[in-house]
Protein backbone atom coordinates (compact mmCIF):
# COMPACT_ATOMS: atom_id res chain seq x y z
CA UNK A 1 0.00 0.00 0.00
CA UNK A 2 1.22 3.78 -0.77
CA UNK A 3 0.88 6.24 1.43
CA UNK A 4 1.36 9.63 1.62
CA UNK A 5 3.94 11.17 4.15
CA UNK A 6 4.10 14.46 5.69
CA UNK A 7 7.22 15.35 7.80
CA UNK A 8 7.07 17.69 10.19
CA UNK A 9 10.21 20.07 11.93
CA UNK A 10 9.42 21.10 15.40
CA UNK A 11 11.35 21.23 18.21
CA UNK A 12 11.77 18.61 21.60
CA UNK A 13 10.11 21.01 23.60
CA UNK A 14 6.74 21.09 21.89
CA UNK A 15 6.71 17.48 20.45
CA UNK A 16 4.65 16.10 22.92
CA UNK A 17 1.75 19.01 22.02
CA UNK A 18 2.17 18.85 18.50
CA UNK A 19 1.42 14.86 18.93
CA UNK A 20 -1.44 15.76 21.06
CA UNK A 21 -2.68 18.48 18.19
CA UNK A 22 -2.47 15.99 15.57
CA UNK A 23 -4.08 12.84 17.28
CA UNK A 24 -7.28 15.08 18.19
CA UNK A 25 -7.46 15.98 14.32
CA UNK A 26 -7.76 11.93 13.80
CA UNK A 27 -4.22 11.80 12.27
CA UNK A 28 -3.22 8.56 14.14
CA UNK A 29 0.36 6.50 13.24
CA UNK A 30 2.46 9.30 14.24
CA UNK A 31 6.34 8.87 14.21
CA UNK A 32 8.77 11.14 16.03
CA UNK A 33 12.57 11.25 15.35
CA UNK A 34 14.85 13.50 18.03
CA UNK A 35 18.15 13.19 19.27
CA UNK A 36 16.91 13.22 23.04
CA UNK A 37 19.41 9.88 25.13
CA UNK A 38 17.70 7.05 26.03
CA UNK A 39 16.80 6.96 29.82
CA UNK A 40 16.77 4.33 32.13
CA UNK A 41 13.02 4.01 32.39
CA UNK A 42 12.67 4.41 28.67
CA UNK A 43 15.49 1.47 28.39
CA UNK A 44 13.25 -0.95 31.13
CA UNK A 45 9.85 -0.26 28.74
CA UNK A 46 11.76 -1.13 25.67
CA UNK A 47 14.60 -3.69 23.73
CA UNK A 48 15.13 -3.45 20.21
CA UNK A 49 17.66 -5.69 18.13
CA UNK A 50 18.89 -2.65 16.47
CA UNK A 51 19.29 0.63 17.82
CA UNK A 52 21.05 2.91 15.65
CA UNK A 53 23.66 5.29 17.60
CA UNK A 54 22.00 8.63 18.20
CA UNK A 55 24.00 12.08 17.72
CA UNK A 56 24.04 14.88 20.36
CA UNK A 57 20.62 16.39 20.66
CA UNK A 58 20.02 19.50 19.26
CA UNK A 59 16.65 20.44 20.18
CA UNK A 60 15.39 19.61 17.04
CA UNK A 61 12.47 16.92 16.33
CA UNK A 62 10.63 15.41 13.36
CA UNK A 63 7.06 14.27 13.49
CA UNK A 64 6.10 12.32 10.31
CA UNK A 65 2.16 11.31 10.16
CA UNK A 66 1.15 9.10 7.15
CA UNK A 67 -2.37 9.20 5.37
CA UNK A 68 -3.69 6.90 2.77
CA UNK A 69 -3.39 8.24 -1.02
CA UNK A 70 -7.92 8.39 -1.41
CA UNK A 71 -7.57 10.92 1.86
CA UNK A 72 -8.11 14.33 1.60
CA UNK A 73 -4.58 15.78 2.12
CA UNK A 74 -5.04 19.27 1.39
CA UNK A 75 -8.14 19.70 3.78
CA UNK A 76 -6.32 17.82 6.23
CA UNK A 77 -3.14 19.81 6.03
CA UNK A 78 -4.84 23.31 6.44
CA UNK A 79 -6.23 22.17 9.25
CA UNK A 80 -2.89 20.90 10.65
CA UNK A 81 -1.05 24.42 9.64
CA UNK A 82 -3.65 26.44 10.96
CA UNK A 83 -3.42 24.55 14.32
CA UNK A 84 -0.02 25.00 14.50
CA UNK A 85 -0.41 29.26 13.38
CA UNK A 86 -2.96 28.97 16.86
CA UNK A 87 -0.18 26.96 18.54
CA UNK A 88 2.36 30.53 18.06
CA UNK A 89 0.41 31.99 20.82
CA UNK A 90 1.32 30.45 23.36
CA UNK A 91 4.04 27.57 23.11
CA UNK A 92 7.56 27.77 20.53
CA UNK A 93 6.93 25.16 18.17
CA UNK A 94 9.37 26.14 16.08
CA UNK A 95 9.34 26.49 12.16
CA UNK A 96 6.84 24.22 11.61
CA UNK A 97 7.95 23.09 7.97
CA UNK A 98 6.29 20.27 6.31
CA UNK A 99 8.06 17.73 3.71
CA UNK A 100 5.79 15.75 1.78
CA UNK A 101 6.75 12.27 0.21
CA UNK A 102 5.11 9.13 -0.87
CA UNK A 103 6.24 5.64 1.05
CA UNK A 104 5.19 2.05 0.58
CA UNK A 105 4.77 -0.73 3.71
CA UNK A 106 7.98 -2.34 3.31
CA UNK A 107 9.98 1.04 3.29
CA UNK A 108 9.87 0.95 6.89
CA UNK A 109 11.47 -2.94 6.71
CA UNK A 110 13.49 -1.99 4.18
CA UNK A 111 14.87 0.97 6.35
CA UNK A 112 16.72 -1.11 8.50
CA UNK A 113 19.46 -2.78 5.79
CA UNK A 114 22.05 0.18 6.84
CA UNK A 115 21.98 -1.08 11.05
CA UNK A 116 21.38 -4.82 10.22
CA UNK A 117 24.51 -7.20 8.67
CA UNK A 118 24.89 -10.37 9.25
CA UNK A 119 27.28 -11.37 13.24
CA UNK A 120 27.36 -14.41 14.98
CA UNK A 121 25.52 -16.24 18.09
CA UNK A 122 28.85 -17.92 19.62
CA UNK A 123 28.86 -20.96 16.28
CA UNK A 124 25.52 -19.46 15.09
CA UNK A 125 26.36 -17.17 11.90
CA UNK A 126 22.81 -15.06 11.66
CA UNK A 127 22.23 -13.05 8.27
CA UNK A 128 19.94 -11.12 6.27
CA UNK A 129 18.68 -12.24 3.15
CA UNK A 130 21.11 -8.77 0.97
CA UNK A 131 24.33 -10.35 1.69
CA UNK A 132 26.57 -13.07 1.19
CA UNK A 133 27.87 -15.97 3.26
CA UNK A 134 31.34 -16.05 3.12
CA UNK A 135 33.39 -19.22 2.04
CA UNK A 136 35.04 -19.68 5.13
CA UNK A 137 31.42 -19.77 7.07
CA UNK A 138 29.66 -22.53 4.91
CA UNK A 139 30.31 -25.11 7.38
CA UNK A 140 28.38 -23.13 10.79
CA UNK A 141 25.12 -23.16 11.25
CA UNK A 142 23.20 -20.60 8.94
CA UNK A 143 19.94 -18.97 10.30
CA UNK A 144 18.18 -16.33 7.34
CA UNK A 145 16.34 -13.87 8.63
CA UNK A 146 15.51 -10.66 7.88
CA UNK A 147 14.15 -7.19 10.05
CA UNK A 148 10.41 -7.29 9.61
CA UNK A 149 7.32 -6.05 11.40
CA UNK A 150 8.00 -8.44 13.75
CA UNK A 151 10.01 -8.28 16.39
CA UNK A 152 13.55 -10.86 16.75
CA UNK A 153 16.49 -11.06 14.64
CA UNK A 154 19.71 -12.14 17.36
CA UNK A 155 21.00 -9.37 17.64
CA UNK A 156 19.65 -8.44 21.20
CA UNK A 157 21.46 -9.27 24.19
CA UNK A 158 18.15 -10.81 25.79
CA UNK A 159 17.70 -13.24 22.66
CA UNK A 160 21.10 -14.26 22.74
CA UNK A 161 20.49 -15.26 26.10
CA UNK A 162 17.31 -17.06 25.52
CA UNK A 163 19.47 -18.76 22.22
CA UNK A 164 21.97 -19.96 24.43
CA UNK A 165 20.49 -21.24 27.30
CA UNK A 166 17.64 -22.93 24.56
CA UNK A 167 20.67 -24.75 23.25
CA UNK A 168 21.62 -26.01 26.10
CA UNK A 169 18.79 -27.56 27.60
CA UNK A 170 16.79 -28.79 23.98
CA UNK A 171 16.93 -32.75 23.42
CA UNK A 172 15.52 -34.15 20.33
CA UNK A 173 12.35 -34.88 22.55
CA UNK A 174 11.76 -31.29 22.95
CA UNK A 175 8.54 -29.61 23.05
CA UNK A 176 8.98 -25.43 23.63
CA UNK A 177 6.38 -22.98 23.51
CA UNK A 178 7.53 -19.74 22.92
CA UNK A 179 5.76 -16.50 24.68
CA UNK A 180 5.58 -13.65 22.76
CA UNK A 181 7.41 -15.28 19.53
CA UNK A 182 8.09 -12.23 17.22
CA UNK A 183 9.81 -13.25 14.38
CA UNK A 184 9.86 -17.18 15.75
CA UNK A 185 13.73 -16.87 15.79
CA UNK A 186 13.67 -18.65 19.22
CA UNK A 187 11.16 -21.68 18.49
CA UNK A 188 13.20 -21.74 15.07
CA UNK A 189 16.58 -22.22 16.45
CA UNK A 190 15.59 -24.68 18.83
CA UNK A 191 13.97 -26.74 15.72
CA UNK A 192 17.65 -26.05 14.24
CA UNK A 193 19.19 -27.35 17.25
CA UNK A 194 17.54 -30.66 17.38
CA UNK A 195 14.18 -30.23 19.44
CA UNK A 196 11.04 -31.93 17.99
CA UNK A 197 7.94 -29.41 18.11
CA UNK A 198 7.75 -25.64 18.42
CA UNK A 199 4.84 -23.44 19.67
CA UNK A 200 4.50 -19.67 19.22
CA UNK A 201 2.14 -17.58 20.46
CA UNK A 202 2.23 -13.70 20.33
CA UNK A 203 -0.06 -10.27 20.60
CA UNK A 204 0.62 -9.12 17.37
CA UNK A 205 -0.81 -10.97 14.17
CA UNK A 206 2.19 -9.69 12.54
CA UNK A 207 4.49 -12.64 14.36
CA UNK A 208 2.09 -15.32 12.13
CA UNK A 209 3.11 -14.50 8.45
CA UNK A 210 6.93 -13.70 10.10
CA UNK A 211 7.37 -17.10 11.73
CA UNK A 212 6.15 -18.43 8.76
CA UNK A 213 8.62 -16.84 6.31
CA UNK A 214 11.32 -17.43 8.20
CA UNK A 215 10.77 -20.77 8.70
CA UNK A 216 10.06 -21.38 5.28
CA UNK A 217 13.05 -19.71 4.37
CA UNK A 218 15.58 -22.09 6.90
CA UNK A 219 13.65 -25.00 5.32
CA UNK A 220 11.45 -25.70 8.49
CA UNK A 221 8.35 -27.19 7.01
CA UNK A 222 4.40 -26.50 8.74
CA UNK A 223 4.15 -29.83 10.56
CA UNK A 224 6.87 -29.04 12.99
CA UNK A 225 5.59 -25.54 14.41
CA UNK A 226 2.95 -23.62 14.67
CA UNK A 227 1.91 -20.45 16.07
CA UNK A 228 -0.55 -18.74 17.72
CA UNK A 229 -2.48 -15.33 18.18
CA UNK A 230 -3.69 -14.20 21.93
CA UNK A 231 -2.68 -13.72 25.70
CA UNK A 232 -1.79 -16.59 27.35
CA UNK A 233 -1.95 -14.68 30.75
CA UNK A 234 -5.37 -14.15 30.88
CA UNK A 235 -7.04 -15.48 27.69
CA UNK A 236 -8.21 -19.17 28.31
CA UNK A 237 -9.16 -20.13 24.90
CA UNK A 238 -5.51 -19.52 24.49
CA UNK A 239 -4.48 -21.20 27.23
CA UNK A 240 -6.48 -24.77 26.30
CA UNK A 241 -5.44 -24.56 23.03
CA UNK A 242 -1.79 -24.51 23.71
CA UNK A 243 -2.21 -27.08 26.30
CA UNK A 244 -1.43 -28.14 29.94
CA UNK A 245 2.16 -29.89 31.02
CA UNK A 246 2.77 -30.38 27.46
CA UNK A 247 6.19 -28.56 27.57
CA UNK A 248 9.90 -29.44 28.08
CA UNK A 249 10.47 -25.92 27.54
CA UNK A 250 9.13 -22.47 27.87
CA UNK A 251 10.39 -19.32 27.07
CA UNK A 252 9.38 -16.01 27.53
CA UNK A 253 11.81 -12.73 26.16
CA UNK A 254 9.37 -10.39 27.72
CA UNK A 255 9.73 -7.42 29.77
CA UNK A 256 9.84 -7.53 33.48
CA UNK A 257 6.46 -6.57 34.21
CA UNK A 258 5.06 -9.49 32.08
CA UNK A 259 6.77 -11.88 33.12
CA UNK A 260 5.47 -11.08 37.27
CA UNK A 261 2.12 -12.06 35.72
CA UNK A 262 2.94 -14.91 33.11
CA UNK A 263 4.78 -17.13 35.65
CA UNK A 264 2.52 -18.72 37.79
CA UNK A 265 0.49 -19.10 34.16
CA UNK A 266 3.23 -20.84 32.59
CA UNK A 267 3.24 -23.17 35.28
CA UNK A 268 0.57 -24.86 33.69
CA UNK A 269 1.85 -25.23 30.71
CA UNK A 270 5.12 -26.82 31.95
CA UNK A 271 5.58 -30.82 32.08
CA UNK A 272 7.02 -31.60 35.47
CA UNK A 273 10.83 -31.54 35.16
CA UNK A 274 10.09 -28.58 32.28
CA UNK A 275 12.84 -25.64 31.91
CA UNK A 276 11.33 -22.03 31.87
CA UNK A 277 13.67 -19.19 30.51
CA UNK A 278 13.21 -15.77 31.05
CA UNK A 279 15.29 -12.82 29.57
CA UNK A 280 14.26 -8.94 28.48
CA UNK A 281 14.65 -8.57 32.52
CA UNK A 282 17.02 -5.16 32.50
CA UNK A 283 19.52 -5.86 35.49
CA UNK A 284 17.68 -3.69 38.14
CA UNK A 285 14.79 -6.47 37.75
CA UNK A 286 16.84 -9.50 38.55
CA UNK A 287 16.06 -9.55 41.75
CA UNK A 288 11.73 -8.67 40.74
CA UNK A 289 11.64 -11.52 38.47
CA UNK A 290 13.77 -13.97 40.48
CA UNK A 291 11.40 -13.51 43.38
CA UNK A 292 8.77 -14.17 41.32
CA UNK A 293 9.81 -17.53 39.57
CA UNK A 294 10.44 -18.85 43.57
CA UNK A 295 6.76 -17.64 44.52
CA UNK A 296 5.61 -19.77 41.67
CA UNK A 297 7.26 -23.22 43.03
CA UNK A 298 9.88 -23.10 40.77
CA UNK A 299 13.78 -23.85 40.99
CA UNK A 300 16.09 -21.28 40.20
CA UNK A 301 19.02 -23.11 38.02
CA UNK A 302 20.99 -20.18 36.27
CA UNK A 303 21.13 -16.41 36.12
CA UNK A 304 22.92 -15.17 33.40
CA UNK A 305 24.10 -11.78 31.76
CA UNK A 306 25.15 -10.26 29.13
CA UNK A 307 25.34 -6.08 29.13
CA UNK A 308 22.59 -4.80 31.51
CA UNK A 309 20.23 -7.60 30.25
CA UNK A 310 19.57 -11.11 32.67
CA UNK A 311 18.41 -14.25 32.16
CA UNK A 312 16.52 -16.40 34.40
CA UNK A 313 16.47 -20.62 34.08
CA UNK A 314 14.44 -22.24 36.41
CA UNK A 315 12.47 -25.92 36.54
CA UNK A 316 9.33 -27.05 37.30
CA UNK A 317 10.14 -30.22 39.99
Amino acid sequence: MKWNKFRLKTLTESEDLVSSMLMDLGIQGIEIEDKIPLTQSDKEQMFVDILPEIAEDDGVAYISFYLEEEEDKDSILANVRQELEDMRAYANVGECTIEESQTEDVDWVNNWKQYFHQFYVDDVLIIPSWEEVKPEDEDKMIIHIDPSTAFGTGMHETTQLCIRQIRKFVTENTTILDVGCGSGILGMLALKFGAKYSVGTDLDPCAIDATYENMEVNGITRDQYEVMIGNIIDDKEIQDKVGYEKYDIVVANILADVLVPLTPVILHQLKPGGIYITSGIIDDKEETVVNCVKEAGLEVLEVTYQGEWVSVTARKN
